[in-house]
């Protein structure tokens, strides 16, 4: 069985909204800078509380913001 990676759109959601920096999300869902660069870059999955939260700032579905690769590839 070959490892699988949760992707996201983060980044391409944050130019979306006004510029959103690292920083001003950081604060928004209360964690570091570096842990939204860490979840941008894929080396680190959001626990799931944290992945509603992201959404949430967005005002978009959670599988708009994370997606999981599956059959459809």
């Amino acid at each position: 069985m070959k490892p699988t990676k949760v992707t996201n759109q983060i980044r391409a959601l944050r130019f979306a909204n006004g510029e959103m920096t690292q920083a001003e999300l950081a604060e928004r869902i209360g964690v570091t800078r570096q842990t939204i660069i860490a979840i941008e870059q894929g080396r680190y999955s959001p626990s799931l509380e944290m992945a509603f939260q992201i959404a949430r700032v967005f005002k978009a579905p959670l599988d708009e913001v994370f997606h999981y690769p599956g059959d459809e590839e």
